[in-house]
């Protein structure tokens, strides 16, 4: 088990995490005609966009209560109230996610209350959905705020098993799935194709794969989210064959849906490398009661066939990653099973899921932190989001875009990085980063009395064939 080195600075430096306030927002995205509405001032929420936006390339449903000074000191229950009663008069949304900020938790504001206020005032919305999480900028990261939304969502809206008259495996080919906050679009995609392969059906909670994926809708403008998983479809989750969990951090949602609906709960840390792959396609095949389709075979065998040809280039490489606690533990298992050395882990949050990383130490901290223990330890190669470009540049090693947001590349969202194919592809570019380094590479000998042609095979200019 590595060792935690917990922040021993005053301030970030070059910081790493998003706030879990973003992170509850994109669990709110993952929802179909659902509008986050963060509780906070204007800033709070328009930095969130920022993110968003860049990232996806996409318009992106948010609100805010907009408290000012004033508020701040009074009381800002009535703006909750408030917002509430206008987004469901102009937007009439199924679902409406209320993440709180640091503001208005360091002022103790009652959201409970004021959305019991909001359902006593106004009865006709009593159709939508709200659902408030606690998730204020100074604690968590990304990862946790999205894990406590999800938890949130279902011990709201998911009925217990006695109230709904649910049964689990009614519906024998339905699959929950609660995919982590690490997981791509392009991620979520994936996995519903291989689930299907199986003959399968996944319900996706949230299904970021529907309402992020990059597509034109129909509509002109929407000013709620399109396509993602329906509310209604919460209500099925406890006639279903089993629930696929993927992630340490959603352990306390799946917990609350077990408790719920008593659906049996398979768990995975991660979905790279052969062994964890492995152990979904045989959980799959063993659910479906159907052997392992031949097109996964054959995806599996060119996983083997790409850790052989990259195994070269990454053994022995030594590698720094900065990311959130899930997807660290992630790319650590795929580099260690392909010979490389994680010399620098840094994350955002502690979380439990960094026990599991294979690494000797992991680094609660910054982007700063990342880039002094990745100088102290000779990294050859950086793996991070866009704000590690620059640091990857002061150190002089190839980097690798992963995790978000990704501001400064076009499809970031979309990239898989789990399973067969994703695990392959991501070995694929790590190895070709490292050729384009050509370390060891003997390179020829040109002797500065014999003329060096250029690409075409003639001459250089300025140099007389045969001459001495």
């Amino acid at each position: 088990m590595p060792e935690i080195l917990k922040r021993n600075k005053a301030l970030s430096v070059s910081p790493l995490k998003a706030s879990s306030t973003v992170g509850a927002a994109l669990a709110f995205l993952g929802f179909a005609r659902c509008i986050p509405m963060l509780h906070g001032s204007q800033g709070c929420t328009a930095f969130g966009k920022i993110f968003f936006v860049r990232h996806f390339r996409e318009p992106i449903p948010l609100q805010t209560t907009a408290i000012d000074q004033v508020s701040a000191i009074m009381g800002s229950e009535e703006q909750v109230v408030e917002g509430l009663r206008t987004l469901c008069e102009k937007s009439a949304p199924d679902l409406i996610g209320v993440p709180t900020t640091a503001l208005v938790e360091t002022q103790g504001s009652d959201v409970a209350m004021a959305i019991r206020t909001f359902r006593r005032t106004y009865p006709d919305y009593a159709r939508t959905a709200v659902v408030p999480v606690a998730t204020p900028d100074f604690t968590g990261s990304l990862e946790s705020g999205y894990a406590q939304a999800l938890a949130a969502i279902i011990e709201t809206l998911v009925p217990m098993r006695a109230e709904a008259g649910t049964v689990p495996g009614r519906q024998p080919r339905q699959i929950n799935v609660l995919p982590g906050a690490h997981l791509t679009p392009g991620d979520i995609e994936h996995l519903k194709d291989l689930i299907e392969a199986f003959g399968l059906t996944p319900v996706v909670v949230p299904d970021l794969s529907d309402s992020l994926d990059g597509h034109l809708p129909e509509l002109d403008y929407s000013p709620l989210t399109i396509g993602g998983t329906r509310v209604s479809d919460l209500a099925t989750l406890g006639d279903a064959a089993a629930t696929l969990v993927f992630g340490p951090a959603l352990d306390a949602a799946a917990d609350i849906l077990a408790t719920r609906t008593e659906v049996p709960t398979y768990r995975f840390a991660h979905l790279m490398g052969l062994d964890a792959v492995d152990r979904l396609v045989m959980t799959l095949a063993e659910l479906a009661g159907c052997p392992v389709p031949a097109k996964v075979e054959r995806q599996r065998a060119q996983l083997q066939d790409a850790m052989l040809d990259c195994h070269f280039m990454l053994s022995s490489t030594r590698v720094a990653v900065a990311a959130d606690p899930d997807f660290l533990l992630a790319l650590s298992r795929v580099l260690a099973d392909n010979g490389a050395e994680l010399v620098a882990a840094v994350a955002p949050a502690n979380a439990a899921a960094l026990r599991q990383v294979v690494a000797p130490e992991i680094k609660i901290g910054d982007l700063e932190d990342l880039e002094s223990i990745a100088r102290a330890r000779h990294a050859e190669i950086l793996i991070g989001n866009a704000h590690a470009v620059q640091t990857a540049a002061r150190l002089g090693v190839p980097f690798l875009r992963a995790g978000f947001p990704q501001y400064d590349r076009l499809g970031g969202f979309r990239r898989t990085w789990i399973g067969y194919q994703g695990t392959r592809d991501a070995l694929f570019d790590l190895a070709n980063l490292l050729l384009g380094e050509e370390r060891g590479e003997i390179h020829p000998y040109h002797s500065r009395l014999k003329p060096r042609a250029n690409e075409s095979g003639d001459p250089l200019r300025g140099v007389r064939a045969g001459t001495h």
